[in-house]
């Protein structure tokens, strides 16, 4: 029986660029017109990209959804994406200016549970904060997501903890703080905020909170691997958003498997851009 995380009906198509602008160093957000996915796209999912009428390089590449833009009467229209120059595709992306065409499929994967939370504390590390100002949006109340829209149950506080090497690489801080997110940031070299990991941002942000946690967490893997072990620690619940090399995005090349723990106590390969990318994090083998 197929899972509605299977790709059966995502949108496959050609869009046209409407904006490409740089956000941060070597980090850039890109927005499209595409209300067929933005209308049924919720936090954690993404799509696949890739260059039109381009060969080189050949397959997609997965995006996660940054934010949803709507129309001038407040539908679904557009979809923001915001990427980081690490690849052959992505650092080809920027020359794609306003008016260029695009092909992408999706939405794809199965996004964050729309759990009950009092306090969401969101742990992102190099680009993982991309997931996550939509996902803040919905538990604020000030979008829906989904076909039909889903409903969360709105969180007392939001607290994005969030790492970078450098202060030139942290992207989107002031969208999150327009929505009166709660920003604690790290850098490697103390160029802004904390000098150190985003993880030891994580126990002090759990234990003075007046209200009951979750985490969410994306970034490198061992970032997250230390979440989820913080998270056991302190008895907190935690999802993960992988971000496992893909190829087809939709659960057929099997490039993106991950070792999941089953209800049984032992383990299997799961997909992550079918069964994930959000797990429960102590479900996962790092």
């Amino acid at each position: 029986m197929p899972t509605p995380t299977y790709a059966d009906h995502a949108w496959h198509g050609s869009v046209v660029v409407a904006e490409n602008v740089p956000v941060a160093r070597n980090t850039y957000r890109l927005r499209f017109a595409c209300p067929e996915i933005a209308r049924r796209i919720v936090p954690g999912q993404f799509v696949m990209l890739r260059l039109a009428d381009c060969n080189d390089p050949l397959l997609g590449r997965p995006l996660a959804l940054y934010d949803v833009v709507p129309d001038a009467m407040g539908r679904p229209h557009s979809l923001d994406i915001v990427y980081e120059t690490v690849g052959k595709m992505t650092r080809l992306l920027p020359e794609f200016s306003a008016g260029s065409r695009l092909e992408i499929w999706g939405p794809l994967g199965n996004g964050f549970p729309p759990t009950p939370t009092e306090h969401l504390v969101m742990v992102a590390g190099g680009i993982g904060q991309t997931p996550f100002l939509a996902l803040a949006r919905e538990y604020l109340g000030l979008c829906a997501y989904g076909d039909p829209p889903r409903h969360v149950p709105h969180a007392r506080k939001m607290t994005l903890c969030y790492g970078v090497r450098h202060r030139e690489y942290l992207a989107g801080v002031e969208d999150f703080r327009c929505l009166d997110v709660t920003v604690q940031l790290s850098t490697d070299d103390g160029s802004q905020g904390y000098q150190g990991l985003v993880t030891d941002l994580i126990r002090p942000v759990v234990e003075r909170s007046a209200w009951a946690c979750r985490i969410v967490c994306c970034g490198p893997e061992a970032m997250m691997q230390s979440t989820a072990q913080i998270a056991r620690e302190l008895g907190v619940p935690c999802q993960v958003s992988l971000e496992s090399p893909m190829a087809c995005g939709i659960g057929i090349c099997f490039s993106c498997v991950k070792k999941i723990r089953d209800a049984a106590g032992g383990w299997d390969y799961r997909r992550t851009c079918v069964e994930g990318p959000v797990f429960e994090a102590g479900d996962v083998q790092f």
